[in-house]
């Protein structure tokens, strides 16, 4: 009985504690730019005015005895495209899953120039020799291939080349529809809590492939790193509110721990 007690008393200061932090919350709301979503697209709300940078992500499901031959495929081809000033494209990081799905690699591409300029890598990659022999040889390596194009958020970090060794979180949010902004609304205040380690890498979100997606990327230097960086995230004033009020607009989750491929500019 005393603990029942003891458990209702906590869950009743803690529902106390949080109307109250809704309360200030909402005052505080008040000196803080938010996105109103009834005056334009998510995509041209949140992504950033500066650039028109295009992301392409892509998640290979490599055959077992194949992983070794397909990572020394893309290590073969992928540094050739990214150094070719021909095409407007560069490789941001590719990795393997280290945990989560197994024997898989993800590539992460930047087009600067948008749409345009992924139209133009296309076109002129169909007429390179090399590539179409590599998509012929990793044809009879995967499993299944899946890819998004993503927007990257305003508030997040471009990604940049970072020396290693490091590994790299990417969690992948999947929204209930509408969402996007009441997300965004809420990651513009709370990046501010993870960029004390240097940490964050790139947020995006989809726009074509599967549709409110999100996808933020994490640098660490080990695991143990992520744990104590993630668990110093609650030591910050409003970290917990951030949780309360976006873990309901998920409809689902995944984490994925991946290493560095050797000619990945994210080490």
């Amino acid at each position: 009985m005393k603990l029942g007690a003891s458990l209702c008393d906590h869950l009743s200061t803690r529902a106390a504690s949080l109307s109250a932090q809704r309360e200030d919350s909402w005052f505080k709301s008040l000196f803080v730019r938010k996105v109103d979503p009834r005056k334009d697209a998510h995509s041209h709300l949140l992504a950033k005015k500066e650039d028109n940078n295009l992301y392409k992500i892509q998640f290979h499901n490599v055959k077992p005895e194949c992983l070794d031959a397909y990572n020394d495929l893309c290590a073969d081809i992928f540094p050739s495209i990214h150094a070719d000033p021909e095409y407007p494209c560069e490789l941001v990081g590719t990795w393997n899953t280290w945990y989560g799905e197994q024997d898989q690699a993800v590539h992460l591409w930047r087009y600067r120039g948008g749409y345009p300029a992924l139209t133009e890598v296309m076109n002129k990659l169909r007429q390179n020799e090399r590539f179409t022999d590599y998509r012929k040889q990793r044809g009879t390596m995967l499993l299944s291939r899946r890819n998004q194009l993503l927007l990257e958020f305003s508030f997040w970090n471009e990604p940049v080349p970072r020396p290693g060794p490091n590994i790299y979180e990417l969690r992948s949010y999947q929204l209930r529809p509408g969402t996007m902004i009441e997300w965004g609304n809420y990651w513009a205040r709370a990046i501010n809590f993870r960029q004390q380690n240097h940490e964050a890498v790139g947020g995006f979100f989809s726009q074509i492939g599967s549709l409110y997606t999100v996808h933020h990327l994490w640098a660490y230097k080990d695991l143990q790193s992520r744990e104590d960086t993630r668990n110093s995230a609650w030591q910050h004033d409003g970290w917990d509110e951030v949780v309360y009020y976006t873990v309901p607009l998920i409809q689902h989750m995944e984490s994925r721990i991946m290493i560095p491929m050797k000619n990945s500019p994210l080490k």
